[in-house]
């Protein structure tokens, strides 16, 4: 069995693969983790918050930071003096093609970037026990529901960082082609 894509995507150097690895690891679109700001990060209370202009929702995005996403944020930060998490050319942010570049490096035409949204998608539904609610909430997709979208006032906070801790060690055990490949013993919400 090929070794899982996470495990080859640490073998990589660079920006990019960093970049890809937080995309994958926070189930985030690529202009969100791309133009990361540190100013967003809280790796104290291990909370990255998006603001509403940099979000398709058009909404504020509190993204629970799982350890391994804390782990690999301390150690760009090391490195790093740049407002942006992943700077490219001066004062700008890495660019969309550098993961595209990325995965054509790694050989991996089976993969999209945002095909790793849809794996975490897949996977929260079919191998887990959280709600569509949390699920929808981790990706920041809008509720088409006016009514629902009224009443939903609270964030799921606590429930997404227990789903993001799960996703993370899935990932990094059994991602192999940006599907969900292996079965994983079914979690709950406690």
């Amino acid at each position: 069995m090929d070794l899982p894509f996470m495990a080859k995507l640490r073998q990589h150097p660079g920006l990019a693969a960093r970049a890809m690895e937080l995309l994958i690891l926070t189930a985030t679109r690529t202009t969100e983790c791309i133009a990361a700001r540190w100013s967003e990060i809280d790796l104290e209370k291990k909370i990255w918050t998006i603001p509403a202009e940099r979000i398709k929702a058009g909404r504020e995005h509190r993204i629970p930071l799982s350890p391994a996403s804390v782990t690999l944020l301390r150690q760009l930060a090391e490195a790093n003096v740049n407002e942006f998490v992943f700077p490219g050319r001066p004062g700008k942010a890495l660019s969309h093609g550098a993961l595209r570049t990325l995965l054509k490096r790694m050989n991996r035409s089976d993969v999209t970037v945002h095909g790793f949204r849809s794996a975490f998608r897949d996977w929260a539904a079919e191998q887990t026990n959280y709600s569509r609610e949390v699920a929808e909430m981790a990706l920041s997709h809008a509720i088409g529901d006016k009514v629902e979208a009224a009443y939903r006032r609270g964030n799921l906070l606590e429930k997404r960082r227990r789903l993001m801790e799960a996703w993370a060690s899935y990932a990094a055990a059994t991602i192999v082609t940006g599907k969900v490949v292996v079965p994983m013993q079914r979690s709950g919400e406690n």
